[in-house]
């Protein structure tokens, strides 16, 4: 796989957040789903992101937690939906593309097992994040890109 370094801008996005079981996570995408298409923000236009904040495998199911996000400048208004504004911050990072299922992303694997071990490099103050480079119902699990993003320390800490 190819690692790349890259400085991600800081980004503003409308999130919707999900605490609990890994099940249940289409349920809260979802809601940003119906956001997105009640807002006309088309994929093309507003990129998909994940924010990891904990890893399901390693964790209790209660204590998971992910933000599903779109990238969206304005602040996020009142809406039924619960979903809010946030900022993914600028990060150095790690950079590798995975091609394939999003329910089991070797990329990320490879990051954390193989490549941060002997890169030299510490990960960052944020957690791992993934940009879903094409999204969509017409998207075969094969056809899915997903970029992530493995925040690293700055090289002047």
């Amino acid at each position: 796989m190819r690692v790349r370094i890259v400085n991600f801008p800081a980004t503003k996005v409308a999130v919707a957040e999900h605490r609990g079981a890994p099940e249940l996570e289409y349920e809260t995408s979802r809601k940003l789903i119906d956001w997105r298409i009640c807002n006309g923000l088309r994929p093309d236009a507003h990129r998909t992101y994940g924010v990891h904040y904990t890893d399901p495998r390693s964790i209790s199911p209660s204590e998971h937690r992910v933000d599903f996000c779109v990238s969206y400048e304005p602040k996020v208004g009142p809406n039924s939906l619960g979903i809010m504004s946030k900022v993914i911050p600028a990060n150095r990072c790690a950079l590798v593309r995975h091609i394939g299922s999003r329910s089991r992303n070797d990329a990320a694997i490879y990051l954390f097992n193989d490549w941060l071990p002997e890169s030299g490099e510490e990960t960052g103050a944020f957690p791992i994040f993934f940009h879903y480079v094409n999204v969509g119902p017409d998207i075969q699990e094969h056809e899915m890109i997903t970029d992530v993003f493995l925040p690293l320390k700055s090289q002047d800490s």
